[in-house]
């Protein structure tokens, strides 16, 4: 099924991102891990890319086991240090196996330079897609700003050109305070931006993660967090409790003020998915 039909509905809905595994000894375990995971009936699952692109069968591998498991599935594809020749092929291979949803990432810069220059932003991945196939086509976006971008405002415009480039829905970076995303989307809404948006949540329940997770996505982390943080960074089933709990009540704000599509970073760990579909049974419709 098309995301785009999956998010026309008025329902709320909850999906899940899961990874391939690096190395090939892998892709057994990372695809039980993903089945475990869509037995849960998210609205769909998003099976990220290995760096570079390196991996793309395995990300193929494991969507192949969400379908499988009767889910929809949503294969990341980036497009920063790739060729054209190798992306038409990575979507031959998708189309081949049945795949209609991609989501068009630009990718990681590389640390060493040398990238490629066939693909310079995600915009040119959206359109190269759409000349190859019919396939539904999301993109992400930032709450906070991308962190190259000089500015919000220059962040928005290049947001508004690749939605206009053809893009069905977004999905945002994982963000810790709502009151960000709800601003984001007046601003998103102000310029013309009307696409379905997904509000990337992602729970923190080790405290490792917290620096990791701020340096990834450049995300504020709210006083309020940092504080359960310091509180239970040595208490590890107490921070995990604390997280979900946290990643919870972000859940149930953002639905309280109408925002209908949550996509959860699950980090591969089935039971923190488990317990946090357990938490909101009443709020969040699983499944069809």
């Amino acid at each position: 099924m098309r995301i785009s039909t999956i998010l026309s509905g008025d329902r709320v809905r909850l999906s899940c991102e899961v990874f391939p595994p690096k190395k090939f000894d892998g892709i057994a375990h990372a695809c039980e891990t993903a089945k475990e995971i869509a037995a849960l009936k998210p609205a769909y699952m998003s099976v990220t890319y290995g760096a570079a692109g390196s991996t793309p069968g395995h990300t193929l591998a494991v969507a192949k086991a969400v379908a499988e498991a009767g889910v929809t599935p949503l294969c990341h594809l980036t497009c920063v240090q790739s060729t054209k020749a190798h992306v038409r092929q990575v979507l031959a291979d998708m189309k081949a196996a049945g795949m209609e949803n991609v989501l068009a990432l630009r990718g990681d810069l590389p640390r060493e330079g040398g990238r490629c220059t066939d693909f310079t932003y995600a915009a040119e991945l959206i359109d190269f897609i759409h000349a190859q196939g019919d396939f539904c086509v999301g993109a992400a976006c930032y709450p906070e700003g991308h962190p190259e971008s000089g500015s919000r405002l220059q962040d928005m415009e290049y947001l508004k050109r690749k939605v206009d480039t053809g893009v069905d829905f977004l999905t945002t970076q994982m963000f810790f305070d709502n009151a960000i995303l709800y601003n984001f989307l007046y601003r998103a809404l102000k310029k013309g931006i009307d696409v379905p948006v997904c509000a990337g949540i992602m729970p923190i329940c080790d405290p490792k993660q917290v620096a990791r997770a701020v340096q990834l996505s450049g995300s504020i982390m709210p006083p309020r967090f940092a504080a359960i943080a310091d509180r239970f960074a040595h208490d590890p089933a107490a921070m995990a409790q604390a997280g979900i709990a946290y990643a919870t009540e972000q859940i149930i704000d953002l639905v309280a003020n109408g925002v209908t599509h949550i996509h959860l970073y699950t980090m591969n760990k089935p039971w923190i998915t488990r317990a946090i579909v357990e938490n909101l049974s009443s709020i969040i419709h699983m499944g069809e």
